[in-house]
C-alpha cells in the first residue's frame, strides 16, 4: 500500500488519535435481522493517528474496536515515528496497553477525557422542542 511504503521516517510535532465509526453493510446491533449479512458486516472503526503540526495522517487502520486492532495500531504509528511526539488519545482502555507495548517508556502520554454537560452553577434553559442548554 501506498501509505505504509512511502510515510515512514516522520519527524511529528503532537500525535492526537482518533477513532472513527462507522458500519459495514449493517449496524452491529442490526446483523441478527439483516438480509444474508456478509461476514465482516457490523461495526467498523477506523482508527487515525495525525501529526497536529502537518496535519499528516502518520497512521490510520479499519477493523475492529479491541485492544488487538489498537495493538496493531500502535506499533504501526511507532515504526512511523522518528522522533519522541507527545501522544494524546481518547480514554478508550485499549489505547492504555497498547502505547506501553509499542512505546514504552518513551513515549510522553496522556488521555484526554471529555465529560459533557452543564458547567457547573450554571442552570439549564429549555429548547423549544428539543432538550435543554446552558
Amino acid at each position: 500500500m501506498y501509505h505504509d511504503e512511502h510515510v515512514r521516517n516522520v519527524k511529528a510535532s503532537v500525535i492526537q488519535c482518533d477513532g472513527i465509526w462507522s458500519f459495514t453493510y449493517a449496524k452491529q446491533k442490526s446483523i441478527k435481522t439483516a438480509t444474508a449479512a456478509p461476514e465482516g458486516a457490523g461495526d467498523t472503526w477506523t482508527w487515525t493517528a495525525i501529526d497536529s503540526g502537518s496535519k499528516l495522517i502518520v497512521s490510520y487502520m479499519v477493523g475492529g474496536r479491541d485492544s488487538e486492532y489498537a495493538i496493531g495500531f500502535m506499533d504501526d504509528l511507532h515504526d512511523c515515528l522518528t522522533n519522541r511526539a507527545p501522544l494524546t488519545t481518547d480514554g478508550h482502555k485499549a489505547y492504555l496497553e497498547a502505547v506501553e507495548g509499542a512505546f514504552g517508556g518513551d513515549v510522553d502520554y496522556a488521555q484526554l477525557v471529555k465529560l459533557y454537560g452543564n458547567a457547573p452553577g450554571s442552570r439549564s434553559v429549555p429548547l423549544k422542542g428539543g432538550p435543554t442548554r446552558p
